[in-house]
């Protein structure tokens, strides 16, 4: 199997996994069902054991489901693992009502993760997303506060625009941008990429394969309890063309002897040191396919070709990635 590298998370920072997982699919978040328990333990072992020591979950997880996995799967571990929290986010019944980014309610959600972790402190902590319903300052400096305390060792953001982050780097440093990022996603090149880069900040790319787009697995329609059908991207005739561009992709993994999955994990991967694949599975079955994907190269001529084929703008319809 596949060694995988490391690399320092921000100029100057932790020293993590260049492939990261997801621990999200391991719980049931959007209607789903929670995975075998004992597999995505057994899932998450596996990854340690090769060295991914980037795990990635969030407190609105299954509620606080996806927390106390995790903590289950690292007790004994905890110096093999490196924990990245999401937090604000709030759900009823799995249905999604909002954001609260009060920092009353940021020092409510740490207690509680660190409990159903069971560690003293959070590697990367972050607002899941940010919005105008509290002032970034009040978010962030909260965030300086818990790193003050002893409680969070590093700052994150997540989804959020190239003014925000200026802004909230501005008054703590940012270690990480997590983002959605893939071939078919690749509206943040604009601006949110060269400004994190510019600040010295790494990227955490989720949704590598645009929420199983780029797998070549899809076939038109989707079932229709399908929650993908939410988004215009997975709807009637713009699914038929995007999956028309996606023949393409499958014809070059054969060319090169991987999987649709694989090149879309390896594109992101390509796109710098500072950038980070981070690849949800609940099964460890995945483990081999992912990790492979890390060693497959581009010639210029293919990265040229993706490049083209996959511009920006050019897969129809839009997801929640595009807000």
């Amino acid at each position: 199997m596949t060694t995988i590298t490391k690399i320092n998370l921000g100029q100057n920072g932790p020293l993590v996994s260049k492939l990261g997982l997801g621990c999200m699919r391991m719980s049931p978040v959007w209607g789903g069902r929670a995975g075998d328990e004992s597999e995505s333990i057994a899932t998450i072992h596996s990854a340690l054991d090769a060295g991914i020591n980037f795990l990635n979950t969030g407190d609105f997880y299954g509620a606080g489901h996806n927390e106390l996995l995790v903590g289950k799967a690292i007790r004994g571990r905890r110096d093999n693992a490196f924990i990245s929290v999401k937090f604000g986010a709030i759900f009823y019944n799995r249905q999604w009502l909002g954001l609260d980014l009060r920092p009353i309610a940021i020092k409510n959600f740490i207690n509680y993760s660190l409990v159903r972790l069971g560690i003293d402190t959070i590697d990367l902590y972050q607002p899941c997303r940010l919005d105008d319903s509290v002032p970034v300052e009040d978010v962030i400096g909260t965030v300086g506060e818990l790193i003050k305390e002893g409680k969070v060792r590093y700052l994150g953001v997540s989804e959020i625009t190239a003014d925000q982050l200026r802004k909230a780097h501005s008054v703590h440093p940012v270690t990480a941008l997590e983002i959605g990022y893939s071939l078919a996603d690749r509206q943040i090149e604009a601006d949110l990429l060269p400004a994190a880069k510019e600040l010295g900040i790494g990227v955490v790319a989720f949704a590598n394969t645009a929420e199983g787009l780029l797998t070549g697995d899809i076939e038109p329609p989707l079932p229709a309890d399908d929650y993908r059908l939410h988004f215009s991207r997975f709807q009637g005739e713009n699914l038929v063309r995007n999956l028309e561009k996606v023949e393409w992709l499958k014809q070059m993994a054969k060319e090169k002897g991987c999987t649709p999955t694989q090149l879309a994990i390896a594109w992101v991967n390509a796109q710098g040191s500072h950038i980070m694949p981070l690849v949800s599975m609940s099964r460890r079955s995945r483990l081999p396919e992912n990790i492979a994907a890390m060693d497959i190269a581009f010639s210029p001529e293919e990265m040229i070709a993706l490049d083209t084929h996959f511009a920006p703008g050019a897969t129809l319809g839009s997801t929640y990635l595009q807000r």
